[in-house]
């Protein structure tokens, strides 16, 4: 499969997956914190669909035209006087038009350089974002209102990607590893990664460790929350949701420093 097709098929079922989450909320549960500390779920979900309202209908015309994200803001205002099924509603047609534009996208669309939350990319790149950015923002929903689901399969494994790309970022400059030293993150599942990272002149990703500085176990929704600064280390280090061996101190601080974006 290629990755554009990859990339619409997740960001499809990621649509998906954020209606079906939708559904049904009570009152109560669209008034509810999501994990996102800025954000009711009611706020969570206006966001999903501001941004895919900015998207809507644009198509980056050079390198340099970026999205109309003073739309984003206006959604923002709006949606505030809505109720959460008015919001639904919305999202629901967002959604729609989104659905066809990128069913219709074509390879040479996806490899268009445009501008992205990580700077000068493609709009390809842009939309695997979206991918983690959905996904994420649907977890920031299922914890708080009980609702468990999504954590593995296609769009999950996407996702976690993102992080898994920032990984030597987050070894070296987050948990602050030394020239010499080492870790092996065990990703236990849904998604299953040995992630390895070993300081030399710089945090780098590496195939094996043979034998690393520090190993820290967790499953894969715990270090994304923590990845993405959702949950207090503290809370999965008291369940024993996250634990390390090897050098103590490295791992305790590994665990307590995973947090690379909000």
């Amino acid at each position: 499969m290629s990755d554009r097709q990859r990339t619409i098929d997740n960001h499809l079922a990621a649509f998906d997956q954020f209606e079906a989450v939708t559904t049904g909320l009570t009152e109560e549960e669209w008034n509810t914190h999501s994990l996102c500390p800025e954000w009711t779920v009611h706020g969570a979900v206006a966001h999903v669909v501001a941004i895919e309202t900015v998207l809507a209908g644009w198509f980056p015309a050079s390198a340099e035209d970026p999205p109309p994200f003073a739309k984003a803001g206006e959604f923002m205002t709006a949606s505030a006087d809505m109720s959460g099924e008015e919001l639904r509603e919305k999202m629901l047609e967002v959604f729609a038009i989104r659905r066809a534009e990128l069913a219709a996208l074509t390879d040479e669309q996806f490899e268009t350089p445009s501008m992205t939350p990580v700077g000068l990319q493609t709009y390809g790149r842009f939309m695997a974002i979206r991918v983690f950015d959905i996904w994420t923002h649907e977890q920031d929903i299922r914890v708080p209102t009980g609702k468990p689901g999504n954590r593995g399969g296609a769009v999950a494994e996407q996702a976690f990607e993102e992080i898994v790309g920032s990984i030597g970022y987050i070894a070296g400059k987050k948990i602050g590893l030394e020239e010499g030293q080492s870790i092996c993150f065990d990703i236990t599942g849904p998604v299953v990664r040995k992630l390895n990272v070993l300081v030399e002149g710089r945090a780098k990703a590496v195939e094996t460790l043979e034998d690393p500085t520090a190993t820290l176990t967790t499953d894969s929704l715990t270090f994304s929350l923590l990845a993405c600064g959702r949950i207090d280390p503290q809370e999965p280090i008291d369940d024993g949701d996250i634990t390390w061996s090897g050098d103590a101190e490295l791992g305790e601080k590994a665990a307590r420093n995973l947090r690379f974006t909000m």
